[in-house]
């Protein structure tokens, strides 16, 4: 299973239509809690972040995880805007795994999900 921590209506209807011609199972979190919630329960083979959604907490999600043995070892993979350098490196110095411009995550959508189900 993946988890996708998001609220945006047109990444999650990519990953979801994405998921679904591919078989492969998504779970969707709106808030930090929530993912955690899911991320204890089961840990899912890859924690997809929306680093441009500040309401879903991205960063202050992945620290949590650090500081969880269960959760620190769980693969993470984020997207941003290309423009959003700042973002993007303060991402890759927190300790998410990989980091991709927004147009890159869309094109690789379907290998993404794939060697991770």
């Amino acid at each position: 299973m993946i988890l996708a921590i998001l609220d945006d209506l047109m990444f999650t209807s990519k990953i979801k239509t994405a998921a679904s011609h591919l078989g492969v199972p998504v779970t969707f979190a709106r808030s930090s809690e929530a993912a955690l919630v899911e991320m204890r329960k089961s840990p899912p083979a890859l924690v997809i972040f929306d680093l441009n959604n500040a309401r879903t907490d991205p960063l202050g999600t992945l620290a949590t995880m650090k500081r969880e043995p269960a959760l620190a070892a769980i693969p993470t993979m984020g997207f941003a805007s290309h423009v959003q350098v700042d973002v993007i490196n303060a991402a890759r110095q927190a300790g998410v795994d990989e980091v991709l411009a927004r147009s890159a995550f869309t094109e690789r959508l379907g290998e993404i999900l794939t060697r991770r189900a």
